[in-house]
């Protein structure tokens, strides 16, 4: 697959990491999609917290400065914590917001220069940085993609979301070819092996699956598996439409919390459910860390 840059804004040429941007590095995590609503900040704050539970030590990043999603998500579960007196594991968090210079290029230096030195600063404090972008073509959005050692890109099961991944034709609905976002995945991909020799693990979910094997259920994942032995990306299990998940948001608490003492919630076989889908994430990720105490815990 090429990327023809031709026609686009120099800023989308600019956001190549440099190779001495982060000492004693730590693992970056990036949640990337140019749609909202696709689960990225859900997905960001669960794999956040198991991270947590498990014993190490967290970074986190909120580049949608507009919608701070992940921000207002750990500010309620700081909240929730001080009122009820309990106390849950946080991680080390900050959202940069984008520059308000007029001049493009400043503006883009001034972000590249705030998110780089958080970043340099984070690595060599944390085993894990996770980087939730905004659902938008963003230069720090972009940037952010530049230095993921693995992506996530959650995806609703739908052919909607799947257009931001690749065409399909109407009639056949064979891919006919990559679009914007796995355009610009390669891109950063490609930036990343000239700059530091590194690669990017690509993992798409499917978010929201249906318990009904419907023909457009099947068409997607056919595609989805079409589409991923051609530009290198794996597929991992997602979160069902579980009420669950938007119930916990005001609270700012997650399915791994609902054992901690103090934190009483019952749980119900939903709850084991989407314990358990994040289980099957987190072995797909195949994440450089042994986590397994916590593991354990979701099987039972």
């Amino acid at each position: 697959m090429s990327a023809d840059q031709t026609d686009q804004e120099p800023s989308r040429q600019e956001a190549a990491p440099l190779a001495d941007a982060t000492v004693n590095a730590a693992h970056v995590i990036v949640l990337g999609n140019e749609k909202g609503g696709s689960g990225k900040t859900t997905t960001a704050m669960h794999l956040i917290a198991i991270l947590l539970h498990e014993g190490a030590r967290v970074g986190s990043m909120d580049l949608d400065g507009r919608q701070r999603s992940l921000t207002r998500y750990i500010e309620n579960r700081r909240r929730w914590t001080e009122e009820n007196g309990v106390e849950l594991p946080m991680p080390d968090h900050h959202v940069i917001e984008r520059s308000d210079d007029e001049n493009r290029l400043e503006a883009e230096r001034i972000e590249r220069e705030m998110f780089e030195g958080l970043l340099k600063r984070l690595s060599a404090e944390n085993d894990f940085i996770v980087i939730d972008s905004p659902g938008s073509d963003t230069y720090l959005s972009r940037l952010g993609h530049s230095y993921a050692n693995t992506l996530i890109t959650p995806m609703n099961d739908s052919f909607v979301d799947f257009d931001l991944l690749g065409r399909v034709n109407p009639q056949t609905y064979k891919v006919e070819a990559p679009s914007l976002y796995s355009e610009m995945v390669w891109e950063s991909r490609k930036k990343r092996a000239v700059s530091d020799g590194g690669s990017i693990d690509w993992v798409v979910m499917r978010n929201r699956l249906s318990q009904l094997d419907a023909k457009n259920k099947r068409r997607v994942e056919k595609g989805l598996e079409g589409l991923a032995a051609r530009i290198g990306f794996r597929l991992a299990p997602g979160f069902g439409e579980r009420v669950i998940f938007r119930e916990m948001f005001p609270s700012g608490l997650t399915l791994l919390d609902l054992m901690e003492e103090g934190v009483d919630t019952p749980m119900s076989m939903s709850h084991v459910a989407a314990r358990n889908e994040i289980r099957s994430l987190l072995d797909t990720l195949d994440l450089p860390m042994v986590l397994r105490g916590e593991l354990e815990e979701l099987e039972d």
